[in-house]
């Protein structure tokens, strides 16, 4: 046994004296080097950390090219996050200068060459989030490295503005808003601009996001200005059409900003904000998150991009038809509205508290409140139709979580889908339902996949820390890399280097077909119409109800 221990070292070694890298890459701005690993018999992962796209940006302004360096730069750690508020939203941390992104580049005995892309888009309501993600003992959430490795493709992470600095708007040519969004532009052109020299193919790029990354990823493609830079594109769990993802008032929200930092609301506004300092600036930029039944969290996200008649000439609904020749994947979390609900209603996960058939009327009549009681009784009738004279006290919270789920992300999500696939002229569409259980322990067992549930899995999680999860994890996590990896190579989820559990089609005007992903797929995991009742109710009978004001 210690021979065969020495000599696999010695095999480790000798790979790794031959590893196939990059070593320095000549990139628009200057030289950069990265770090490269061995992870695996004959494979080898070069990291490029902390690479900028673009300048340091002015204050309320688009970016602009990074002016450049002498030497090489060592792309050797992540750099800031964006300046944004902390959790609590009682201090800042992160910086102005922050427009960097990461590159992991999977390398074989050769070097790696003509590449698919995959850019990631980070979630965070606009209003936190870096590209790094979250990080536990060095273990970073959005590391690149499980879904290049095993799906052979080059994953880029990027920074983007958030926040008041990101996204605060007057609603005019003063301040119009969309940094953040400019910010991931420019991250994608650079990316177009200088991937083969990492060897990656630049007419083959996929976008991906999750969350307000995922409506980012959506903004994007509906965007003119991304014309020819895009060839896919995929968003969980958050679109263009969600109600959170653009702010049509945004004027209200920075006067209200203006006050909190003592600048007046008058044409003087836009100069006054900005020579203020940004902590302060981002220190105003608060939402609230105490929700409730009759003033639900959604309706407090008002950091969000808005139709500046630039980036979005127009309603996003009527822009479809830049997005098609882009292939689309998009999906939802079986249970997305569970955190809000949670915050919303906080009976839904306290096993001893009921949730009253008042909190459903009070949260229908708050989510309708622009159509008025007409609409909220009918929207009770539809929610509850299954109750029977007594519905058991787990029923009632699904039905909220059902609620704030379908308004939040799903019917939005399956209308993009309708979208997309209508106005199609070379793309083609796919939909996913995710619906693998939460892990959470402390919360109660009905609950399905929370929001954001479905990140863990499609970067690897369960195999970069093995002892954290089940072998029926990792299966989850092997098809999503699969399915997600195949389609960035291809436009085709089922046609790649990677094997997929169950055959996924097209998703078609006519049957809608989705696939459910989760542990145990097979061939009952191909569906169609995903609550097809639901998503007409919120498209056809809702909208076509009088508005009362």
């Amino acid at each position: 046994m210690a021979v065969l221990g020495i000599l696999a070292a010695l095999g480790l070694f000798l790979g790794a004296a031959n590893a196939a890298t990059l070593g320095v890459v000549y990139t628009e701005g200057g030289m950069v080097e990265g770090k490269n690993s061995a992870v695996g018999l004959f494979r080898y992962m070069d990291v490029f950390k902390g690479i900028p796209f673009a300048a340091p940006p002015g204050r309320f302004q688009k970016p602009v090219p990074h002016p450049g360096w002498t030497g090489v730069l060592k792309a050797t750690d992540f750099a800031k996050r964006c300046m944004q508020l902390n959790l609590l939203q009682a201090g800042t941390r992160g910086s102005e200068d922050c427009l960097y992104l990461n590159i992991w580049v999977p390398q074989g005995r050769s070097v790696s060459t003509s590449l698919p892309v995959m850019v990631f888009l980070y979630g965070g309501a606009f209003l936190l989030g870096g590209s790094q993600g979250a990080n536990f003992m060095n273990n970073y959430l959005y590391s690149g490295e499980e879904i290049a490795d095993r799906g052979n493709v080059i994953v880029v992470t990027v920074n983007y503005r958030v926040g008041t600095l990101g996204f605060l708007s007057s609603g005019d040519s003063e301040l119009p808003g969309n940094y953040g969004l400019w910010d991931q532009h420019a991250a994608i052109a650079w990316v177009n601009r200088n991937i083969k020299a990492f060897g990656g193919d630049p007419d083959n790029i996929t976008i991906f996001g999750e969350s307000a990354g995922g409506a980012s990823v959506s903004l994007q493609i509906l965007s003119p200005h991304n014309k020819g830079l895009i060839r896919r594109a995929i968003s969980q769990s958050g679109v263009a059409l969600c109600p959170w993802a653009v702010n049509r008032n945004p004027r209200a929200y920075a006067e209200q900003v203006a006050q909190r930092v003592g600048c007046p609301t008058d044409q003087t506004m836009f100069s006054c904000l900005k020579m203020t300092d940004p902590v302060e600036l981002t220190l105003a930029g608060t939402v609230s998150l105490k929700g409730s039944p009759s003033n639900p969290i959604v309706k407090n996200l008002a950091l969000s991009p808005v139709i500046d008649g630039d980036f979005l000439p127009d309603d996003p609904s009527a822009l479809f038809s830049n997005a098609a020749d882009i292939d689309y994947l998009a999906g939802v979390n079986d249970m997305d509205g569970h955190i809000f609900s949670s915050v919303d209603v906080p009976s839904v996960n306290l096993p001893l508290l009921s949730t009253t058939v008042e909190d459903v009327k009070e949260l229908l009549t708050s989510l309708t409140s622009e159509k008025g009681p007409k609409a909220a009784a009918a929207a009770f009738d539809e929610y509850t139709i299954n109750w029977g004279s007594s519905p058991a006290k787990d029923d009632i919270k699904k039905t909220v979580v059902d609620i704030e789920t379908d308004y939040i992300f799903l019917v939005p999500t399956q209308t993009t889908l309708y979208l997309h696939a209508k106005n199609a002229n070379t793309a083609r569409t796919y939909s996913y339902l995710f619906s693998e259980p939460s892990r959470m322990p402390v919360y109660p067992g009905w609950v399905g996949a929370d929001h954001a549930d479905d990140l863990q899995y499609v970067f690897g999680k369960p195999f970069a820390t093995p002892l954290g999860y089940f072998p029926r994890h990792r299966n989850v996590s092997k098809y999503m890399i699969a399915y997600w990896t195949n389609f960035a190579k291809t436009g085709d989820p089922n046609t790649g280097d990677s094997e997929v559990p169950v055959a996924w089609p097209m998703f078609s005007q006519e049957g809608h077909q989705f696939v459910d992903i989760n542990h145990n797929m097979g061939k009952n995991s191909v569906r169609q119409k995903l609550r097809t009742r639901f998503v007409y109710f919120w498209t056809s009978t809702f909208t076509s109800l009088p508005s009362i004001n």
